[in-house]
């Protein structure tokens, strides 16, 4: 069994492609291997070259292996599906050509959601026809993806989306095949939600085939959820912690991966803003070196 240890643009505050704050997508891959990681994920797709060449060349320059990437698009909206599909077929041909393997699907933010993250009794509810769509939506991407592409699909719990507590998530999971949509298990995204992410995880773990190390500092999401504090807030205040410093009980996720062979990557995502008071390098190798103490 073998586990490797990536990272994601997220952690240096990369969200959307054409935010100006970002740093310049070869500085983070520059200090994604100085933290010491050997692969990394795309990036909201734009952001990184979309040129195959450019993206290997850069790949390449610091020794790096492509892990995946993310289709963050609303997938609850019907009037959005042309841009959910923009995304994702551009994400389908990033992967493919630069020989990576995992395609991850996550409901972006909704408004109607946006209030009522981490607090599943609050939230609003898909009624069943909408709940029919939604979820044929998410599956017409992950055939595209496993079908046509060859890659390993999963789906991403995310706060104040409609993809967001472990009920949807586990309702989902059950009306889908297990042979075409996976789990994409963010360990930080299922505290936030306001459940346990070991206990899931010993559920689950037979179709968890990707894993997003994430923590969670229990004061900024207790302060977060009471004051329906928008994510982005969230994140700029620090919910996403360093490693080890959280609730996430890292110990006992490995012992569940170990126990059970999962063999592949685990990606670290400690999702902060690009003009954040931390230093993502600092903070990157804080987490790569706390995983590393631990057995990883």
């Amino acid at each position: 069994m073998t586990i490797r240890i990536g990272n994601a643009p997220c952690s240096w505050g990369v969200e959307f492609a054409d935010d100006p704050r970002n740093p310049p997508w070869k500085t983070v891959l520059q200090e994604c291997k100085q933290a010491g990681f050997d692969g990394i994920e795309l990036g909201p797709v734009g952001y990184a070259p979309e040129d195959p060449a450019a993206l290997k060349d850069g790949l390449a320059e610091f020794d790096l292996k492509l892990i995946g990437g993310v289709v963050f698009r609303p997938f609850h909206d019907a009037d959005q599906w042309d841009d959910v599909m923009d995304g994702s077929v551009r994400t389908c041909k990033a992967l493919v050509a630069n020989g990576a393997q995992h395609l991850v699907l996550i409901d972006s933010i909704s408004p109607r959601r946006a209030a009522t993250a981490g607090r599943w009794n609050d939230a609003e509810k898909m009624d069943q026809a909408e709940w029919n769509a939604y979820r044929d939506r998410i599956m017409t991407v992950a055939k595209m993806g496993a079908e046509d592409c060859g890659l390993t699909v999963g789906i991403h719990a995310h706060a104040a989306g409609f993809m967001d507590f472990e009920p949807e998530l586990e309702r989902l999971l059950e009306e889908t095949d297990e042979k075409i949509l996976k789990i994409c298990f963010d360990t930080g995204h299922h505290s936030y939600a306001g459940y346990d992410p070991v206990a899931f995880m010993k559920k689950w773990i037979d179709r968890i085939s990707y894993v997003h190390f994430k923590d969670i500092d229990p004061k900024v999401k207790a302060w977060a959820v009471k004051n329906q504090i928008d994510f982005y807030e969230a994140c700029a205040e620090g919910i996403f912690c360093k490693l080890g410093l959280g609730d996430v009980d890292f110990p006992s996720v490995r012992q569940i991966l170990l126990e059970n062979e999962f063999s592949g990557w685990c990606t670290v995502e400690q999702d902060c803003d690009p003009a954040g008071k931390t230093s993502p390098l600092d903070d990157n190798t804080h987490n790569g070196n706390y995983l590393k103490s631990i057995g990883f």
